[in-house]
């Protein structure tokens, strides 16, 4: 089930990493600017025209009520709320402790400097709807947000053929403590969430996962609002060594692949028996679970495993790869943990599965995807806040330090700036 590829085999390991470079169709891209410029001229005209299009349903009015709040939660049973309000306080456990705060720095000559850290004021969550409705990612993209104080939050979702929403999606949304919430989707809540309209505001940056449009959408506005991240198809990579329990890998590795035929599951290991016994456990457990054509496709298309010689060289592996979802299946993995460069997140010992992280461990499951773990970070509270600097010389400093502010702004050809300084010494 799973493609084995020697490490050593540079060209077939090149291939691992290539597989996952899926580029986007132009004829994608082209429809997408389509639709983003039409939103932008014709605002909520053109959301009710793509909202009858793509969702097959009128809606009069895309804001959703108290009214439909107060019936989603009744909806929901008392247990599954008490779950979400268990999962928030992990969650915000977590999270907390990223709070920054600025600095100042106070020098001779009455002159002082500084960093203020501010939160943005509003920012616009994506969630998706119909069968990828995810009340975890409401969580996920609004806790952190509310730790950084943003003013504003307002949710985008696309509405269910009644012209409803979801109600786990609500009452996440209601738990996490969303401010309001449109019933829209697509690359068109995007374009609005970006340029406004006459319903929706315009936000400083966009967050969520979604479809090939909704991310191409994203990355197209991109400048005109800031976004989190390109999100590709989920990964995972166990690094699992000769005590893991076969079928716990197995089971994470499935975790994984039932999200999507494009995901992507690697197991690198040291134990050539353990490969053997994990194929077994796949071909049992898949049949055992609900989305089986999809796990059996995304494992034909990029399940893979590697043999290693040591945890040391498949942690190497691993780094090359930058997963999204690295689970260290390993004794002592704490030890391991400081040679792991190039991670999203990373899951340690034989009972950390990766599904613990997704839904209510406290870390963020929002995580860099397709190899961009190498520089991008989880979503946090960093995301949803800003950098600003302040400066203040007297009279006395630059007196006594213009001559050299001049000079330099000589160097570089620019007597304006120079000037600037000149004419107050």
């Amino acid at each position: 089930m799973l493609k084995k590829i020697n490490y050593g085999d540079k060209e077939a390991f090149a291939k691992v990493l290539e597989d996952r470079n899926v580029s986007v169709d132009p004829k994608i891209t082209m429809t997408v600017l389509e639709i983003l410029q039409k939103v932008k001229e014709e605002k909520d005209d053109a959301l009710s025209f793509y909202t009858s299009k793509f969702d097959g349903v009128v809606i009069e009015d895309i804001l959703v009520t108290q009214e439909e709040m107060d019936k989603a939660m009744s909806l929901v049973d008392d247990e599954f709320i008490s779950i979400l309000e268990d999962a928030k306080r992990n969650i915000e456990l977590y999270h907390k402790k990223q709070l920054k705060e600025g600095y100042e720095i106070v020098e001779a000559d009455d002159v002082y400097l500084g960093q203020r850290v501010l939160p943005l004021q509003r920012v616009g969550i994506y969630v998706p709807g119909g069968s990828a409705a995810y009340p975890s990612t409401v969580l996920m993209d609004v806790i952190p947000a509310k730790i950084a104080n943003v003013d504003e939050i307002i949710m985008v979702t696309p509405p269910q053929k009644d012209g409803s929403v979801n109600p786990f999606i609500l009452a996440s949304a209601k738990v996490a403590g969303v401010d309001k919430i449109y019933k829209v989707g697509g690359a068109q809540a995007i374009g609005a969430l970006a340029y406004g309209t006459q319903t929706i505001p315009k936000v400083d940056k966009v967050v969520g996962p979604g479809n090939v449009y909704v991310a191409e959408a994203k990355k197209l506005v991109y400048g005109q609002v800031d976004i989190d991240m390109i999100a590709g198809p989920s990964e995972i990579l166990v690094i699992a060594d000769k005590d893991a329990n076969p079928s716990f890998v197995a089971a994470d590795l499935m975790s994984q692949a039932e999200h999507d035929t494009m995901a992507s599951s690697i197991l690198v290991t040291t134990s050539e028996q353990l490969v053997e016994e994990v194929e077994k456990e796949l071909e049992k457990q898949i049949q055992e679970l609900s989305r089986t054509s999809i796990m059996e496709q995304s494992f034909a298309n990029y399940g893979y495993v590697i043999v290693a010689s040591t945890i040391e060289e498949a942690i190497e592996i691993s780094n090359e790869i930058a997963p999204e979802h690295l689970e260290l299946m390993v004794k002592n993995p704490k030890d391991y943990l400081p040679l792991v460069r190039n991670a999203g997140s990373v899951f340690l010992g034989y009972y950390t599965c990766e599904s613990i992280g997704d839904y209510f461990g406290g870390t963020n499951h929002v995580l860099p995807t397709n190899g961009t773990a190498r520089f991008y970070s989880p979503l946090g509270v960093d995301s949803f806040m800003k950098k600003s600097s302040y400066l203040h010389w007297s009279k006395e400093a630059l007196q006594k330090e213009g001559a050299k502010i001049i000079r330099f702004a000589k160097q570089e050809g620019l007597d304006a700036h120079a000037n600037a300084v000149r004419v107050r010494i």
